[in-house]
């Protein structure tokens, strides 16, 4: 899933300065030939092995025909004065590891240089364009479990890409088009319904409705006529089988009208859509993405660049007719990709290659992202390739844009099938979200009952806006914390937890070092120069300076549950600090001015990284 993201090499991104010295040191001691050795430089399992261990000497050994030890330490007394100035002296241990301790004072230099508004992370990347494809829901019907995963990793993608500085393009590709939103129109407008105060709900049983009412049984009826059953169940199936038809033909009648533009047809189907988005738009505010009408790309977007899609590929030669139908093939494929039917309308990939083509060309992006769930994965493959064939990936500098599919897995009740209610229903997306607030809050109320507590004094208004974050937090941080690709078992017990690996439990963090910085400044304590003395300080340091290539793993690899595994370490590191390293009391004010400014350091890095999956970071838990 990984696409190429050029790095940026910054002064106080210590692991670079490694790599970068220790390549120039394996040339200084074997020559140009090994200039393409990857050095291997890895965190240290152990601290007390050093901060890294790089294991460059057993490969270096079996071509060099020397044993290990030897061709480590032939590096080592090669090191660049550069690397000698940033490092303890160098120690070889085992068959030829290179263990590897960071002079105290580099860190905290480093540490203050990071200590910027962009924390280390560079925004220089304005040229670059990526287009995300998220939330994609179907006009007249209730998002669900589903839509959650679409919404929030893709809105997580274009945050993250934000981040780095480059340009955004949200993509919200609507289902607003063809026969089954006619379907759905139609019998509205027979019942009579008023579009004017109609809700998500009427529209979501209309859709349902209007599916079974166009539903035919024309084999049913002529095996009923064929087997004599008998004139009442025929009845049955005549009255059926005309009811249908009638209903088909109302259907393709208003979408005619629709296509035609039909101004009252149109005004009809524009105000289905206010219904639907009216919710999608409240969902979205509830889970902190954002989602606002200029990111709506709907089928009817597309639906004048669907002829000249399909010529485009006809001219190319690349679409052949198959029983009167016009469909792409692939080398070494059996399944083809159809884009045309036989009797001349489009199919939802004609409309995918209309919208990769406006991403590829009109909003010029060099990546297309596309977060719809795994069970496309093949149609994905299909689209995408043949948007290669035709040569649209191909930029005006000669490179060659990149679309990727970031298919994520299903939502998994207790009994790990697809989670549904009681009934059998899927459930609603603004049910599970109601849910995740209402244990929110009631786990906020219940800890503000503690005496001493740090929200004891707040009023229940505001406890309800922490555990409306809290439990909207819970949600989230467990969907994206997990592989994406991978299906995940909704426990909302554990999500709520501020224990573990949760959402709850990194905002707690972040309220916990919020509270340690009100008592310092309430006692006029300031932070001051950083040094790093004890392990618990040089652990915590590390871990902060990991973070812009953090952000930068987790965008290359379009993989959110980076940034949240990023978060959790820390939340840890810092607790094992807070736990061994006293802030305001028992130290000299040197001291407490170097742990002081480790703090909010901290507390800002745990702010930004929840701010990049959209979870809030209160300051009182």
């Amino acid at each position: 899933m990984s696409h190429n993201l050029a790095r940026t090499s910054r002064p106080h991104e210590l692991a670079s300065r490694l790599n970068s010295g220790l390549r120039s040191a394996i040339i200084s001691a074997i020559g140009e030939s090994a200039a393409t050795t990857d050095p291997a430089i890895k965190t240290a399992a152990n601290p007390k092995f050093g901060d890294f261990q790089a294991n460059f000497a057993m490969s270096l050994a079996k071509s060099l025909g020397k044993p290990p030890r030897e061709v480590a330490q032939q590096v080592i007394d090669a090191a660049p004065q550069s690397l000698i100035d940033i490092c303890e002296p160098f120690e070889i241990a085992g068959p030829g590891f290179v263990n590897i301790r960071l002079r105290a004072q580099v860190i905290a230099e480093a540490l203050t240089e990071m200590d910027c508004p962009a924390l280390g992370i560079s925004n220089a990347n304005r040229t670059h364009t990526v287009a995300v494809d998220l939330c994609g829901v179907n006009v007249a019907k209730q998002m669900h479990v589903g839509h959650l995963r679409a919404t929030i990793i893709g809105d997580t993608i274009a945050r993250l890409f934000e981040r780095l500085g480059w340009r955004v393009h949200r993509q919200n590709h609507l289902g607003d088009w063809g026969l089954p939103i006619a379907m759905t129109l139609a019998a509205l407008r027979r019942a009579r319904v008023d579009l004017d105060r109609v809700t998500l709900d009427d529209l979501n049983t209309a859709y349902r409705n209007a599916q079974a009412e166009g539903r035919d049984d024309e084999a049913g009826l002529a095996a009923a006529h064929a087997t004599q059953v008998g004139p009442h169940r025929v009845a049955e199936l005549e009255a059926q089988h005309e009811g249908a038809a009638a209903a088909i033909a109302d259907a393709h009648d208003t979408l005619r009208r629709l296509q035609s533009g039909d101004t009252i047809v149109v005004a009809d189907w524009q105000k289905l859509i206010d219904v639907t988005m009216r919710e999608v738009y409240e969902t979205a505010r509830m889970l902190n993405v954002e989602l606002v009408p200029e990111h709506n790309r709907g089928e009817s977007f597309f639906r004048d660049r669907l002829a000249p899609t399909v010529d485009a590929f006809v001219h190319a030669n690349l679409a052949t007719r198959d029983a009167g139908a016009l469909v792409v093939r692939f080398a070494g494929r059996e399944r083809p990709l159809l884009i045309q039917k036989s009797d001349g309308t489009s199919l939802y990939a004609t409309t995918d290659l209309a919208a990769a083509r406006y991403r590829l060309q009109d909003l010029g992006a060099e990546l297309v992202v596309y977060c719809v769930d795994a069970r496309q994965r093949d149609h994905f493959k299909d689209v995408f390739d043949a948007v290669q064939l035709i040569g649209w990936t191909k930029r005006p500098d000669a490179t060659h844009a990149t679309l990727v599919h970031v298919p994520f897995g299903a939502v998994l009740g207790a009994d790990k099938r697809p989670l549904k209610t009681r009934s059998g229903e899927n459930f609603t997306l603004k049910a599970l979200l109601d849910e995740a607030i209402a244990r929110g809050r009631r786990e906020v109320h219940a800890r503000a009952a503690i005496p001493d507590s740090p929200t004891s004094s707040m009023s229940s208004a505001e406890l309800d806006a922490i555990g409306q974050a809290v439990g909207i937090a819970a949600i989230k941080y467990a969907d994206l914390s997990s592989d994406v690709g991978r299906d995940y078992v909704f426990d909302l017990d554990r999500m709520v937890s501020f224990e573990g690996d949760t959402g709850p439990y990194a905002q707690y963090a972040h309220a916990r070092i919020a509270g340690i910085l009100a008592k310092a400044a309430a006692a006029n304590a300031v932070s001051g120069a950083i040094t790093i003395d004890t392990p618990e300080e040089r652990a915590l340091a590390l871990n902060l300076l990991r973070y812009p290539g953090a952000i930068e793993d987790a965008a290359s690899q379009l993989a959110p549950n980076r940034i949240a595994a990023f978060i959790y370490e820390l939340a840890n590191t810092f607790n094992a600090f807070y736990q061994a390293c006293p802030v305001l009391r028992g130290v000299d004010e040197s001291t407490r001015a170097s742990r002081l400014h480790l703090c909010e350091l901290t507390r800002r890095v745990l702010a930004d990284a929840l701010s990049i999956m959209a979870i809030a970071a209160p300051s009182r838990m």
